[in-house]
């Protein structure tokens, strides 16, 4: 009879190896993935928000990229666990044609981003977002919300909560025509809101 230390570490291990088996990991991404058919996507709806810098950028500055376009806030949890993830996409495809843009919903404004982003050591940009620009977007009710945009700005994902990470970058990988290569570990999704 095992031990719970042995039990829990038993477990530990047999979950980790079914995660690491590429063919089980990219069946799993690609039930989770919500990439619409082509014909099936709409455009994003343009806006224009300040950086950190004071700057307004615009969506269709993105054109021609991939974009993963997320509202987050300060305070949000799942928010926190995700923010990572998107540093690694930006590190990693942004020579491919890929963007993070990061819009927060923050009340406080940039008195709570700044150091936020600071502290978690974001590469990407950083927009403030406004009660409008949520609204474009179908009324974000729940945070993360996150929307995976393709080269010509079409909505080709929607995510509301958090999802895992290998599901991301399985739609980034798609859009970027890319083949989904190396073992990951899966991490279960878990959402926040109704989708």
């Amino acid at each position: 009879m095992l031990t719970r230390p042995a039990f829990v570490l038993a477990i530990l291990l047999a979950l980790s190896a079914t995660g690491c088996n590429s063919t089980s990991s990219t069946t799993a991404q690609a039930a989770n993935s919500k990439i619409k058919a082509e014909d099936q996507r709409k455009a994003a709806p343009e806006f224009a928000l300040k950086d950190a810098d004071g700057r307004t950028v615009r969506l269709s500055e993105y054109k021609g990229k991939v974009v993963l376009l997320n509202f987050w806030a300060t305070w949000c949890g799942p928010c926190r666990l995700e923010m990572p993830w998107f540093v690694d996409f930006e590190r990693t495809y942004k020579n491919d044609g890929f963007a993070v843009v990061g819009v927060s919903l923050d009340e406080d404004g940039w008195s709570a981003i700044k150091p936020f982003i600071t502290e978690i050591g974001v590469n990407y940009r950083v927009l403030q977002g406004d009660d409008m620009a949520a609204e474009q977007y179908g009324g974000v009710e729940s945070l993360p919300t996150t929307f995976i945009i393709d080269r010509e700005g079409r909505i080709a994902a929607t995510h509301v909560g958090l999802v895992s990470k290998n599901v991301f970058e399985s739609e980034i990988q798609s859009l970027l025509g890319k083949q989904a290569g190396g073992l990951r570990f899966g991490v279960p999704a878990f959402h926040l809101g109704a989708e």
